[in-house]
C-alpha cells in the first residue's frame, strides 16, 4: 500500500501514462479522477488502501506551447470552441447546464429557482399544456444530481407514457433509466444478483403508477423508494370526490403514503390541477404540505397565499410570451370552425331518433328511477350523430340482447357527460341495456338501425365527406393531421373511409383504447417513418403523450362535451418542441345538428370568450355536468328549442336554467382567475436569470458555438457541408470512423443546430455524441500529430490590420473548486478565458476578455510570414509572458472571486446555501499563445 497524501480536487496529476483531473470524492479511501479533456464516462476511481505501485500518482503540470506548436491561426478558434464545448462542469451557479443537451429558455428556469429555495423540493408545476413541464422537471432533476443532493430517482407516470419519459431522460440528460411495469419486471429481475427489490437495484426508474398502486407491490416500493420522485399527470391521482373511482383512490393513497417521508423530494406535474372539484384540488396540494389540503382556496389570506406560492407554479402561454425577451418557441395556432349540413336522409333519421328519445324520456325527470331512460336517450343521440358506425354499434348491440338479460340501474350522476379522468371511447351500449326498454321501444330501435345502415359512406354522411375534404387540403399543404373522435367505432369507420379516399402512399391508422398502452406508442413511432400520414384517434391519445414530432394539425371530428378536452387534444401538437411554425386546430360541427350547436354555442364559444377576455383558462368539472344537464334537458329534448339551437341564439325559456349556466361559468372563471393571481410567478426577476444563463453560454458555449465548431471542424478533417433552407447537409466520409459512427452508417446527413428540429433532420447539440467525439479529436490534434490530419494550432503569429501595436493573446483553461459552506460538498467548475497584453514592455497595457475575444475571432492574416520570423516572435513573447506571470496568476484568482460572486447573487435570488472558493487550481492550463503583428505602414515619398 502507498501512503502518499491524497491530492485535492481539481489538481492535475499524472497516472497510468496520462494526465488526469482529480474529482471530489465522498469516500476518503477512493481517489476519483477523470482524464484531462475527457468525458464524464471516462471517470474512474482508485481504492487507495489497495493501491499498487503502477497506480502511484505524481503532480503534473500542463505543458506550455512550444515553437513546434506553431500553425494556422484559423485552427486556434477550433481549439477554443472544442475546449469549452467539452466542459460538463459549467462555471456559474447553475450546475446542470453543462450536462443538458439543450439550452433552456429563461422561463424554464423559474421552477428551478423555486426548487432551489427549498431544502426539500415539494413543487407542483401546472403550466398550460405544451409549455414544457417535462423539460422544467428534468432541469431540476439534473441540478439536484449535480449538486450531489440526489443519487436515485423515480418518474411515476401512466403506463403509456413510460417510453416517452425514458426517451426524454436519455435525449435531454443522457441518463439511461429502466422502465418498471408488468411487461418488464421479469427481465429486470434477471439482472439482479442479490435479494434487492427492483426498486432498490436500479437507481434511475420510470415506473407505471398502475403497477405499484396495488396493496401487494406498494409496500415494497415505499420501502425502497428513491429520494427524488417526479409524478406526471398528477391530476389522475387526486382523491376522487363524490362517486369514487377505486383505481384513482389507489393512486392517491400511493402518493399520499409516499409524501409522508418529509425528506423526500417530490415534483408533481399536471396541466389541469383543478378539475372543478375543490376537494380533489386540495388533496393534490396536501401532497406538497399536509396543511395545504385543509385550506379554502376561495378565502386565502395573504400569509397562506405566499406560503402556497412557494410550492405551486401555473402559467399560461401568454404569460410566457410576455415574460420572455427571447424568440418564442411556440407555433401560431390556425383555429377555425367548419360547419356542415346533414344530408336529407340523415336529417330524417335524426328527427326520428330525436322523437324516439323524447318518447323514451317522458316523465323521466319526475321519477328518479327513470333517469336511466333519459341518459340512454342522450347516449343514443350522441352515438348516432358521431357516425353511422357508432349508432349501429349501440342499436344492434341492444337489439341482440333480450330484455331478460338486462335490468335498470339507478345512477347518481349523468354518465353521458364525461369527466375527463373517467372518459371512455366506448359507445356506452350498457345505458340502452339498463334503460328497461319495452317491446315497442325495441321495435323502434330495430327500425332506426335499418335506416342507419344505408347512411354509411361519404355519399350520405356529409360529416365524413367534409372531413375528407379538409384532410386532403391539409395534406396538399404539407400538414400531418390527427383526427380526434369520441368513439372507437367512429375512429375505425372514418379511417376506412380515408383509406379509400386518399392515395395509397398516405398511411392512415386508427388508434383507440382497444390497443394496449405500449402498442399505441409503437404504432405512432412507426407512422413517423411514413412521409405522409393521417392518424385517426380517440381521446385515449388526448392526454400526456407527445405527438408534436410526427403531427402538426388537429381536426375535432366529434365535439367533446367538456371544453377542457379541446385544449388537451390540441396540446398534443401545439406545444414546446413543435417544428411547424403554424399548427391547425379546426373543429367540425353540424350546422343543423342540435347537439353540436348547443355544445359549440353554449359551452365552447363561451369558454373561449372568457379565455380571450381574461387571459384565464377555466376548468369545468362538476360545473360542466351542471351546465350540460341544464342545456340538454331543456333544449335538446324540446323540438322547438332544438330548432332554435341551430339559429343565432338559444332561448332557454326558464330563468332557472339560464341562471345555472351563467352561475357555473362565472364560478369557474373566478376560481381560475384566483389561482392564476397566486401562482403565475411573474415577479421572479427575469434579468438575473437571463444574465446568469448568458454567463453560462459564454463559459461552455452556446448554439452558435456548436455550429461554428461542427462546420469548421469537419472541414478541417477533410469533410464538407452544404447550407440548406432548414439546416445543413454534412458530408463526413473522410472523418475518422469513430466520429462517423455516432451518426450512423451513411456518409451524409441533414442536421440542424436548433430545437425544435425540422422533420428529417438530426439535432446536433453540445452534448450529442458527434459533437463530443469531434471536440475530443480536435483537441488531440493540438497535442499530438496524426498522419492524415493537419494539426490544431496552440501557437500562431500573424500580421493583421486589426491591431496597431504588437498584441499577444493567451488562451487558457481555469479550474476552480467551489464548496458549499454548510455541507462541505465540493464541486469543480471549468471555464475558458482569454487574456492579453500589448507591446513588448513588461508594464504594457493588459486586455480584458471581451477585447481579446473580439480580436481573436475577427482578426485575419493580411500577409504571410516566414517560419523563422514566426518562431523568433513567438519565443520573444513567451519570455515576456513569463515576466507577466504574476498578473496572469492574479487573473485566475480574480476569476475565482467572480465565480463566488455569481453564486452569491444566486443565493440572494434563491436563499439558502452559501458558497466559498477553496482555491483556483494554479497555474491555469495555457492552451494557446497567439501573437498579432500590425501591418507596416506604406512608405510614401514626398
Amino acid at each position: 500500500m502507498i501512503t502518499k497524501e491524497k491530492p485535492s480536487p481539481g489538481k492535475l496529476i499524472s497516472l497510468r501514462g496520462r494526465e488526469w483531473v482529480v474529482l471530489p470524492s465522498d469516500d476518503v479511501d477512493i481517489l476519483k479522477v477523470k482524464p484531462l479533456g475527457g468525458s464524464d464516462d471516462e471517470a474512474t476511481g482508485i481504492y487507495l488502501p489497495l493501491q499498487i505501485k503502477e497506480d502511484e500518482w505524481k503532480e503534473a503540470k500542463f505543458p506550455e506551447p512550444k515553437r513546434n506548436d506553431l500553425g494556422d491561426f484559423e485552427t486556434a478558434k477550433l481549439l477554443f470552441e472544442a475546449s469549452r464545448l467539452s466542459f460538463r462542469n459549467a462555471s456559474g451557479p447553475f450546475r446542470a447546464m453543462g450536462k443538458l443537451s439543450f439550452r433552456p429558455r429563461s422561463y424554464q428556469i423559474v421552477p428551478l429557482v423555486m426548487a432551489l429555495k427549498q431544502d426539500v423540493v415539494r413543487l407542483l408545476i401546472a403550466d398550460d399544456v405544451g409549455i414544457g413541464k417535462t423539460v422544467e422537471a428534468l432541469i431540476i432533476l439534473r441540478e439536484m444530481i449535480e449538486r450531489a443532493e440526489v443519487k436515485r430517482f423515480a418518474v411515476i407516470c401512466q403506463p403509456h407514457l413510460c417510453e416517452q419519459w425514458q426517451k426524454e431522460l436519455k435525449d435531454k440528460l443522457d441518463i439511461d433509466a429502466e422502465i418498471i411495469r408488468s411487461s418488464t419486471v421479469s427481465s429486470l429481475e434477471r439482472k439482479i444478483t442479490g435479494s434487492e427489490s427492483i426498486f432498490k437495484a436500479f437507481p434511475y426508474q420510470v415506473i407505471s403508477i398502475d403497477y405499484i398502486k396495488n396493496d401487494r407491490r406498494k409496500p415494497i416500493f415505499l420501502n425502497d423508494c428513491p429520494e427524488f420522485v417526479i409524478v406526471d399527470e398528477a391530476h389522475t391521482a387526486t382523491m376522487p370526490a363524490g362517486a369514487s373511482s377505486p383505481s384513482q383512490q389507489q393512486r392517491y393513497h400511493l402518493l399520499h403514503d409516499l409524501s409522508k417521508v418529509e425528506s423526500r423530494h417530490l415534483l408533481l406535474l399536471t396541466a389541469t390541477p383543478h378539475s372543478g372539484k375543490d376537494e380533489e384540488f386540495q388533496s393534490l396540494l396536501g401532497l406538497l404540505k399536509p396543511e395545504f389540503g385543509k385550506l379554502n382556496m376561495e378565502s386565502l389570506d395573504q400569509k397562506n397565499r405566499e406560503a402556497m406560492a412557494k410550492h405551486f407554479i401555473q402559467r399560461k402561454r401568454e404569460n410566457i410570451r410576455k415574460w420572455l425577451s427571447e424568440e418564442t418557441l411556440f407555433p401560431e395556432r390556425d383555429t377555425k370552425e367548419v360547419a356542415y349540413k346533414l344530408s336529407t336522409d340523415y336529417r330524417e333519421l335524426f328527427t326520428d331518433a330525436q322523437a324516439f328519445a323524447r318518447g323514451l324520456t317522458q316523465g323521466a325527470e319526475q321519477h328518479k328511477g327513470l333517469k336511466g331512460k333519459y341518459w340512454a336517450a342522450l347516449a343514443l343521440l350522441r352515438g348516432i350523430m358521431s357516425s353511422p358506425a357508432a349508432g349501429l354499434e349501440m342499436l344492434k348491440g341492444r337489439i341482440q340482447r333480450t330484455q331478460e338479460e338486462t335490468e335498470a340501474v339507478a345512477y347518481e350522476e349523468n354518465p353521458v357527460i364525461e369527466r375527463i379522468e373517467e372518459d371512455t371511447d366506448s359507445t356506452q351500449m350498457e345505458l340502452l341495456d339498463q334503460a328497461g326498454l319495452e317491446d315497442s321501444e325495441l321495435s323502434a330501435l330495430f327500425m332506426l338501425a335499418e335506416k342507419l345502415e344505408d347512411l354509411s359512406g361519404i355519399k350520405q354522411d356529409y360529416k365524413a365527406n367534409e372531413a375528407a375534404k379538409i384532410i386532403k387540403q391539409w395534406l396538399k399543404e404539407g400538414y400531418q393531421p390527427i383526427i380526434f373522435c369520441k368513439y372507437i367505432a367512429t375512429a375505425k369507420y372514418l379511417a376506412d373511409i380515408l383509406r379509400e379516399e386518399l392515395p395509397k402512399s398516405i398511411e392512415v391508422q386508427a388508434i383507440t383504447s382497444e390497443l394496449p398502452d405500449e402498442q399505441r406508442k409503437e404504432k405512432i413511432d412507426l407512422m413517423g417513418h411514413s412521409e405522409r400520414r393521417v392518424l385517426v384517434a380517440t381521446d385515449c391519445l388526448s392526454e400526456g403523450i407527445n405527438l408534436q414530432d410526427h403531427f402538426n394539425a388537429v381536426l375535432h371530428y366529434d365535439l367533446p362535451w367538456n371544453p377542457n378536452r379541446l385544449e388537451q387534444r390540441e396540446g398534443r401538437v401545439d406545444r414546446y418542441g413543435q417544428r411547424s411554425e403554424t399548427v391547425k386546430t379546426w373543429l367540425l360541427w353540424g350546422e343543423d345538428n342540435p347537439i353540436d350547436a348547443i355544445v359549440l354555442k353554449v359551452l365552447i364559444r363561451k369558454v373561449r370568450d372568457i379565455q380571450k377576455s381574461t387571459g384565464v383558462s377555466i376548468s369545468l368539472g362538476e360545473d360542466n355536468r351542471s351546465i350540460m344537464d341544464a342545456v340538454l334537458n331543456e333544449v335538446l329534448l324540446d323540438p322547438k328549442k332544438a330548432l332554435q339551437a341551430s339559429q343565432t341564439s338559444i332561448d332557454f325559456g326558464s330563468d332557472y336554467h339560464q341562471a345555472i349556466i351563467t352561475k357555473e361559468l362565472e364560478r369557474a372563471k373566478e376560481k381560475a382567475k384566483n389561482l392564476r393571481s397566486i401562482f403565475a410567478h411573474m415577479a421572479v426577476p427575469q434579468e438575473e436569470i437571463e444574465n446568469d444563463l448568458k454567463a453560462v453560454d459564454e463559459a461552455i458555449g452556446d448554439i452558435k458555438s456548436v455550429e461554428t465548431l461542427v462546420l469548421n471542424g469537419i472541414v478541417h478533417l477533410k469533410g464538407s457541408y452544404e447550407k440548406q433552407e432548414k439546416g445543413y447537409k454534412l458530408f463526413i466520409q473522410n472523418l475518422p470512423a469513430h466520429i462517423r459512427e455516432t451518426l450512423g452508417t451513411k456518409t451524409s446527413y441533414s442536421i440542424s443546430f436548433h430545437s425544435p428540429t425540422p422533420e428529417g433532420f438530426i439535432y446536433i447539440g453540445r452534448n450529442h455524441k458527434f459533437t463530443e467525439q469531434l471536440c475530443q479529436f480536435l483537441l488531440s490534434l493540438a497535442f499530438e500529430s496524426k498522419a492524415d490530419f493537419d494539426q490544431v494550432a496552440r501557437a500562431s503569429v500573424i500580421m493583421t490590420d486589426q491591431v496597431t501595436i504588437q498584441t499577444t493573446i493567451i488562451q487558457f483553461r481555469v479550474r476552480n473548486v467551489i464548496k458549499e459552506v454548510q455541507s462541505k460538498v465540493e464541486n469543480i467548475s471549468e471555464e475558458m478565458y482569454l487574456w492579453g497584453f500589448e507591446g513588448n514592455a513588461i508594464d504594457g497595457k493588459t486586455l480584458d476578455y471581451q477585447t481579446c475575444k473580439t480580436l481573436f475571432f475577427e482578426a485575419e492574416s493580411s500577409q504571410n510570414l516566414s517560419g523563422e520570423r514566426q518562431q523568433d516572435v513567438f519565443e520573444n513573447q513567451m519570455v515576456l509572458f513569463q515576466n507577466k506571470i504574476n498578473q496572469f496568476t492574479d487573473l485566475a484568482e480574480e476569476r475565482a472571486v467572480k465565480l463566488v460572486e455569481a453564486h452569491g447573487r444566486f443565493k440572494a435570488l434563491v436563499g439558502g446555501k452559501r458558497y466559498e472558493a477553496v482555491h483556483p487550481i494554479l497555474p491555469p492550463d495555457i492552451l494557446g499563445v497567439y501573437v498579432f503583428l500590425p501591418q507596416p505602414k506604406a512608405f510614401v515619398l514626398d
